[in-house]
C-alpha cells in the first residue's frame, strides 16, 4: 500500500513540515507501507482546463500520476483568508473523482489563527465527500505557536495528534483494503 503526502502549497515552509511528520510517523510505525511525499513547490502544475491529461506538461502529468496511483492520502494545506490556496484546489481540479474514489484521506492544515481549522471541516471535509473518499476522523491544524523560530514542531499535543493521525490512515487503509478484499471475494 502507497501513502502519498501532499503538500498543497507553492509557498512557505510549515505544511511541508506537517505533511513529512506525518509521513515519518507512519514510516516509524507501520514499515510495511510505502511512504511518498509529493511538493507541489517541486513541479510546475499547469491550471486545469478541461483538456485530457495527456495534453498537460510533463511536471502536470507526473503530478497526476503520483497522485492517481496513490492507495491512501495525507493532504496538507495553509489556510489563507479563510480558505484552501489555489494550487490544492487545482490539483483536487485536474484528478478525476473516480481516482479518490473509496481511498482514505488524511488532513493537516497550517495557519494565521486558532479558528483556521474549520476549513478543514467546511471545505477539505466536503471536497472529500464529492470524491466519495474516506477521512480519517481525527486532523491536525497548527498555528505559528506551533512551532519554533526554526520551524520545528514544539507543541507536544500537536506531535500526538500527528501520531494519532498517522495511526489512523493506515487503520483505516488496512480495514478498507480488507473489506474490500471480502466482497470482491
Amino acid at each position: 500500500m502507497k501513502l502519498l503526502g501532499i503538500s498543497g502549497t507553492i509557498i512557505g515552509a510549515k505544511t511541508g513540515i506537517l505533511v513529512r511528520r506525518v509521513l515519518e510517523e507512519v514510516k516509524q510505525k507501520h514499515p510495511e507501507i510505502e511512504v511518498e511525499y509529493l511538493d507541489l513547490m517541486d513541479y510546475e502544475v499547469q491550471f486545469c482546463d478541461g483538456r485530457n491529461p495527456s495534453a498537460y506538461s510533463e511536471d502536470t502529468k507526473t503530478v497526476i500520476q503520483k497522485v492517481t496511483s496513490a492507495d491512501f492520502y495525507i493532504f496538507g494545506t495553509p489556510i489563507f483568508q479563510g480558505s484552501i490556496p489555489g494550487p490544492l484546489k487545482n490539483l483536487f481540479d485536474l484528478i478525476h473523482p473516480n481516482d479518490f474514489r473509496n481511498k482514505v484521506m488524511g488532513f493537516v492544515a497550517n495557519g494565521g489563527t486558532y479558528q483556521h481549522y474549520l476549513v478543514i471541516e467546511n471545505q477539505l471535509k466536503p471536497i472529500a465527500g464529492y470524491f466519495r473518499a474516506f477521512v480519517a476522523p481525527g486532523y491536525v491544524y497548527a498555528n505559528n505557536e506551533h512551532f519554533n523560530q526554526k520551524n520545528e514542531i514544539v507543541d507536544p499535543d500537536l506531535l500526538r495528534r500527528i501520531s494519532d493521525l498517522a495511526d489512523e490512515v493506515v487503520q483505516m487503509q488496512k480495514a478498507l483494503k480488507q473489506n474490500l478484499e471480502i466482497v470482491r471475494g
